[in-house]
């Protein structure tokens, strides 16, 4: 079983009551509250706060996995850690397996939690924290005063593509059972592993400056950018692993390829198809799994193993006598990055690569295997944008 904890304290010092103040029009917690109330995993979630008006305002949210519980005075000091706020719950409350999740991280969602909990049910993990990947030359300074490299070679200076980079704690969430925090008393222990989580999740509402930089990331997540014409659809296409599926490698214990996918992106194609629109995957993976996903739902393409995907899609839109300014495509890493640049509506998936966000026309709220694809067609069918 398992639960999430969001501590939300009613003093703070560098913005009064943020955890109540409206941010992208709902008030902060409410991104976080979301997210853990999205998670199938997730059976309940409890708000701990000490302050009655944070309590009215959760309890208004009217979700139904969410319960605000009473904070103790003790813990809801300045100088109180956020484990005595995780050991009062444990010792309060029955459950197997705890997420904690802060409230000033409103980039996180619900597949966010859900990947966590899957990294944490593998063998032999007993712990998992949110992670961004970040590719900096850190440096420290020794006893007189020198810098000394902590994590490259000056001498070897690796390019951005070829580093791996290191793990930076954004503070999203954590998940550890009930058993070890106790013996522990540690949000992290024993074997811990990282989930990494997108770029732009590396920033948590500390400080004034925070809260305007994360409101416009929140504000970009779905809205395409102002400056870039939509056009008429006649193709949509998408890849496959990380945006009609999130992009995780399951195998049964017969060694079957295992995927999964979401039935809503399924509704969306028949929505194309009724709307007389060409629909098909284009995919670097030679897999019998999408082939039989895209028979199922009746696409009109379904190309497997194509390394260069953009003449692919030239081909098909050769034959069917469509232009590359009428395709809509979908992608997630680098090898869809040309396909995106030359279509005429170009999309990705949150926690794809970089260079695709800074190119996309369209960055979706939903994640790869989570409704990515059904939230763009339904944008491109409000927008009237297919014929």
């Amino acid at each position: 079983m398992f639960v999430a904890l969001i501590p939300v304290r009613g003093g703070s010092k560098s913005i009064p009551f943020k955890n109540i103040k409206e941010f992208n029009g709902k008030p902060l917690v409410y991104w976080t509250v979301k997210a853990a109330q999205d998670c199938p995993e997730i059976e309940k979630v409890y708000v701990s706060t000490d302050n009655k008006t944070i309590q009215t305002t959760v309890e208004n949210f009217g979700l139904k996995k969410v319960q605000v519980i009473e904070r103790s005075p003790e813990t809801a000091t300045d100088t109180a850690s956020t484990e005595a706020v995780m050991s009062e719950f444990a010792q309060n409350y029955d459950f197997e397996n705890m997420l904690l999740i802060q409230a000033t991280s409103p980039l996180l969602t619900g597949t966010d939690l859900e990947k966590g909990i899957e990294l944490f049910k593998q063998p032999n993990v007993d712990s998992v924290f949110s992670a961004v990947r970040q590719k900096r030359f850190c440096w420290n300074s020794d006893q007189d005063g020198y810098a000394q490299p902590v994590n490259y070679n000056p001498q070897n200076r690796p390019r951005r593509q070829e580093f791996d980079g290191y793990l930076v704690e954004n503070g999203a969430f954590y998940i550890i059972s009930k058993s070890l925090f106790l013996e522990s008393q540690c949000r992290l222990a024993g074997k811990i592993k990282a989930l990494e989580m997108a770029e732009d999740t590396y920033y948590e509402i500390d400080e004034p400056s925070d809260w305007s930089v994360l409101e416009e990331l929140i504000k970009k997540r779905s809205a395409p950018k102002q400056s870039v014409r939509i056009p008429n659809i006649k193709l949509f296409l998408t890849d496959s692993d990380g945006c009609l599926t999130d992009g995780g490698m399951y195998y049964s214990e017969r060694g079957d390829e295992l995927k999964k996918f979401n039935t809503r992106d399924g509704m969306g194609f028949s929505l194309l198809k009724k709307a007389g629109i060409l629909t098909g995957i284009i995919t670097g993976e030679d897999s019998e799994s999408v082939k039989k996903r895209a028979q199922k739902l009746n696409l009109d393409f379904c190309k497997c193993g194509i390394r260069n995907k953009l003449s692919c899609i030239k081909q098909i839109c050769l034959e069917h006598n469509i232009q590359l300014e009428n395709v809509a495509y979908i992608g997630d890493d680098i090898n869809d990055l040309e396909v995106v640049e030359n279509v005429g509506f170009g999309c990705c998936v949150p926690d794809a690569d970089r260079s695709l966000k800074q190119k996309a026309k369209y960055v979706t709220q939903k994640n790869g295997g989570d409704g990515a694809v059904r939230e763009v067609i339904d944008f491109l069918l409000q927008e009237k944008r297919f014929h």
